[in-house]
């Protein structure tokens, strides 16, 4: 929705006026307004308390009382702009709503008595906190800086390990009411430009007031599929983990005021891989992928395939029988496993809101009053205590948060297919599962490509990590423009 365009009025006092109206100073303790006199000239300065730089705006004010009024002759804004303020981040509008919107977000605005321009001084800072970790893409070795929810500083991180002079940092504005600034990051010379297009096409449609969960609001926005649990993007907070997507073809969108950055597009396998495979030997990288994607598959079919054996005992190999319930409980075993998932999740809510000074004892209560006394009053066994913890290890060995609570809630509908209808239910309930994760598509990728459609070298890079020196060949499902490294 476009904005209406206010241009400047002829008179100074008209402009301060609409300018204060405009941004409601007198009902607003943050907003300040400076009416000044330099070079025997009348301006005023508009800006938010708390974001600009006071230092900057000091140093200014200092030059402009320095001025005679000999020296803003013949051209003020001119010599304004080029000389008699020394700031790096000017610029010149000559619409009034668009200056008091810059206004808030963060700019100075600087009226002056005879131009027909407002002046604005990029001189902002944000509260923000220090480049850390990310807790949940840890590496023993490898870098410790993470996004932090200041856009500036983000694309500054990225562009520090990304050198290239076809690296773009396209900016737009979405929500009519927050005004949140996105910032669009690709490889010129590499991405794939027609999806570069169509991912701006989509980001310009979005019709809303604001971005509260901002990367979140946006990705529903542009993935569609609303009730689709899995990913259709992939979010990281790690600069190095950002920088070697945009390497192979991706698109990043930045979010002011998260330290999550959207990758697109992504597939099934994206979602299952980790910095620290990278920062170790290839042999080692391999076998910790290999670990990895045994503790994620674990993570869904074990409980469901337990349940299956402890049902049907007829159905387990020679060998196999110790596999099941040594002895039947007071409740039925599904009913142990819905409990114990319920548990579960509610035990880790309760671990988020916990204060860190308190985890230590959530802990405990969980292992002894909820484990132990469960077991020994008859409300667990001990084999569904035993499964139910392995397939949540492999839940939280799941490297994309996202993509565990999705594989949660197929193992959830594994059980119970398999609980309703046994054998059949198992396979049809794993066919259904399979045949909705290939017909997905994320920004029209296949989702499960390499492996449908079938491509060997991706495929060979998927399953086993491969030494950087031979891959050689960027992904081609993202049409590289450049498709050699």
């Amino acid at each position: 929705m476009e904005k209406e365009k206010q241009p400047l009025f002829s008179s100074f006092d008209q402009n301060n006026s609409y300018m204060q109206e405009r941004l409601q100073v007198d009902k607003n303790f943050d907003i300040v307004n400076l009416d000044l006199e330099y070079a025997e000239r009348k301006m005023a300065m508009f800006f938010i308390d708390g974001f600009a730089k006071d230092d900057i705006l000091h140093l200014l004010m200092k030059f402009l009382a320095d001025l005679d009024p000999e020296d803003l002759k013949p051209d003020a804004l001119t010599k304004l702009m080029k000389r008699y303020l020394p700031y790096v981040e000017l610029e010149e509008v000559d619409d009034l709503n668009q200056a008091a919107d810059t206004v808030l977000g963060g700019p100075t605005a600087l009226l002056v008595d005879g131009i027909n321009k407002i002046i604005i001084i990029d001189a902002r800072t944000y509260p923000v906190r220090s480049p850390g970790e990310p807790d949940l893409e840890r590496v023993v070795r490898g870098s410790r800086d993470g996004y932090v929810e200041t856009i500036v500083f983000n694309t500054a991180l990225t562009r520090r390990r990304i050198r290239d002079r076809s690296l773009r940092m396209e900016y737009m504005k979405i929500g009519r009411r927050s005004q949140t600034d996105i910032c669009i990051c690709y490889i010129e010379d590499i991405a794939d430009k027609s999806r570069v297009e169509d991912l701006k096409s989509k980001l310009k449609e979005i019709d809303t007031d604001g971005l509260p969960m901002a990367e979140k609001t946006i990705e529903e926005y542009v993935s569609g599929r609303h009730w689709n649990p899995f990913p259709n993007v992939r979010y990281t907070e790690r600069p190095d983990t950002a920088a070697s997507h945009l390497y192979e073809g991706h698109v990043l969108i930045i979010i002011d005021g998260s330290p999550s950055v959207m990758i697109t597009p992504t597939t099934y396998w994206h979602h299952l891989q980790h910095a620290e495979e990278y920062r170790q030997k290839p042999l080692v990288g391999a076998y910790l992928r290999l670990v990895r994607f045994i503790a994620v598959w674990a993570s869904i079919f074990i409980l469901p395939l337990y349940y299956l054996f402890s049902t049907n005992p007829e159905l387990l190999p020679s060998g196999m029988e110790f596999i099941g319930l040594k002895e039947l409980g007071v409740v039925p075993i599904l009913l142990q496993f819905v409990i114990a998932e319920i548990g579960i999740d509610i035990l880790r809510m309760a671990a988020i809101h916990t204060p860190t000074s308190l985890a230590t004892a959530i802990g405990l209560v969980a292992a002894i009053l909820i484990g132990q006394v469960a077991i020994e009053v008859g409300l667990f066994s001990y084999e569904v205590i035993l499964y139910l913890a392995v397939a949540a290890i492999g839940t939280y060995a799941t490297p994309s948060y996202e993509m565990s609570l999705a594989n949660r809630i197929v193992r959830l509908f594994l059980l119970l297919s398999t609980a309703a209808f046994g054998v059949n239910g198992y396979m049809i309930g794993t066919l259904l599962w399979l045949l909705y994760t290939i017909r997905m598509k994320s920004f029209e990728i296949p989702y499960f490509w390499p492996v449908l459609p079938f491509s060997f070298r991706a495929f060979r890079d998927v399953f086993i990590r491969t030494p950087i020196p031979l891959k050689r060949k960027r992904p081609t499902i993202l049409h590289p423009q450049d498709p050699d490294r």
